[in-house]
């Protein structure tokens, strides 16, 4: 597990909120998750299976703030869905992503080999950067095999 409940309790804190059941809910099925890129509807539904009274919008700002705290990250790949992962707290940088066109599937690609142009890129233009995202659009092996 990536954050400890004392970490997470923490954060809640810090920003002047209050660890709730449903927060505590939404946690764990993300940690459950790790590695997929749920939608609000898709943590929604796996919540609501132990929690039958929470609500769509409560999930949906419960997630937001997950995000302002810095324990999940939004993906968007231009589809007008947000997906949402647990964040890894050692990572400086999001991880990037592989999405096939054909079937919608996506794959986590954990290397970072952008750090050298990073660094060109903050020397040449005098600029700071905190993070970057790349997205690589294609066929997965499945999608080449099925053709």
């Amino acid at each position: 597990m990536l954050i400890n409940n004392s970490a997470f309790k923490d954060s809640i804190r810090e920003k002047g909120y209050k660890l709730t059941h449903q927060r505590k809910a939404i946690l764990e099925k993300i940690i459950e998750n790790k590695g997929k890129h749920l939608t609000t509807e898709e943590v929604f539904e796996t919540v609501k299976i132990n929690f039958p009274e929470i609500g769509l919008a409560t999930v949906y700002r419960t997630l937001q703030l997950f995000v302002e705290i810095g324990i999940v990250s939004t993906l968007n790949l231009d589809d007008g869905i947000v997906r949402y992962e647990l964040k890894d707290i050692n990572d400086e940088h999001q991880h990037h992503h592989l999405v096939c066109t054909k079937c919608g599937s996506l794959y986590e690609v954990e290397m970072d080999l952008l750090e050298d142009l990073e660094k060109n890129i903050s020397e040449k233009y005098n600029f700071t950067i905190v993070n970057h995202s790349l997205k690589f659009y294609g066929i997965c092996n499945k999608c080449k095999n099925d053709s």
